[in-house]
């Protein structure tokens, strides 16, 4: 079974974690890292042997379109993920329209390939958002990674459908809900970024194999800066949020490549038209 492999390119700095401590007036005046991590993911790949989708954020692509070009180039798909990492929910469906078409302007030129995928920055789409599905309907995106179907305090939509579901009646786009795991009563976020890193690794690998013993593909995401120990740390930032930023970072890299060699990965947009014809 072909899962999802996903990479959500964002600099340490533009995380949903930090954005009560750090302006996005400040963002020019932070050190990038995001170039030299999203290679460091790039090599990760090759060493798995592995294609995968890249999220970007337009704010990214702007600053850095030889790195668009690079991932377009090494074979692996350029989706949106938005301008800057405003949540879905902070805007309305007219900024939220403007925010996706920008984005996709900047990636398309950098990286030549048509955008057809988006994920909500921090899952951000929910059940307040629910003309975000139409917007991206309207505008010709054929699937959407944007919701958790978990309760979480920064994010969530718990009543949302696990699996592959058509969010627009009579539209052609798909919704790829991120990967959780059921152990009785609890639903368990599974699916990558900070819970790959502070949970278990049986954790992700059981989500994994349990979807795919449903004929389901799991839908896994994490950060480029998810491999960078060397980070900068961000001053005054709440305890919980150095909790789930800097935790464990170093063992991520050899916790990926275990995960990426023990399944079959690929870019989200042929798990996407694989789960289009499905529901057909």
């Amino acid at each position: 079974m072909r899962n999802a492999l996903s990479v959500d390119v964002e600099d340490y700095f533009q995380v949903g974690a930090f954005e009560g401590v750090i302006d996005r007036a400040d963002w020019e005046t932070m050190p990038r890292r995001v170039e030299a991590n999203t290679d460091r993911v790039i090599a990760l790949f090759a060493e798995a042997g592995v294609k995968a989708t890249f999220f970007t954020l337009g704010w990214v692509a702007e600053r850095h379109p030889a790195l668009i070009r690079r991932i377009a180039e090494a074979g692996h798909e350029v989706a949106s993920h938005g301008w800057d990492h405003k949540r879905v929910f902070t805007m309305t469906a007219d900024e939220f329209r403007a925010d996706i078409a920008s984005a996709r302007v900047v990636l398309e030129n950098a990286s030549g390939q048509k955008v057809s995928g988006y994920r909500a920055p921090s899952f951000s789409i929910d059940q307040r958002t629910l003309w975000a599905h139409e917007v991206l309907a309207e505008e010709g995106y054929a699937y959407s990674s944007s919701v958790a179907p978990i309760a979480h305090d920064h994010y969530g939509w718990r009543s949302a459908p696990r699996f592959a579901w058509r969010p627009v009646e009579g539209a052609p786009l798909i919704e790829l809900p991120v990967t959780t795991l059921e152990l009785g009563r609890r639903r368990m976020a599974a699916g990558g970024g900070g819970f790959f890193r502070l949970l278990p690794y049986f954790v992700s690998n059981l989500a994994v194999r349990r979807a795919n013993r449903d004929a389901r593909p799991a839908i896994f995401y994490f950060h480029p800066w998810e491999i960078d120990p060397e980070q900068p740390r961000v001053p005054d930032a709440p305890m919980r949020s150095n909790l789930r930023h800097y935790t464990n970072l170093e063992a991520m890299r050899p916790k990926l490549l275990r995960l990426l060699r023990a399944h079959d990965w690929g870019r989200t947009d042929e798990v996407a038209a694989a789960e289009a014809a499905r529901l057909a």
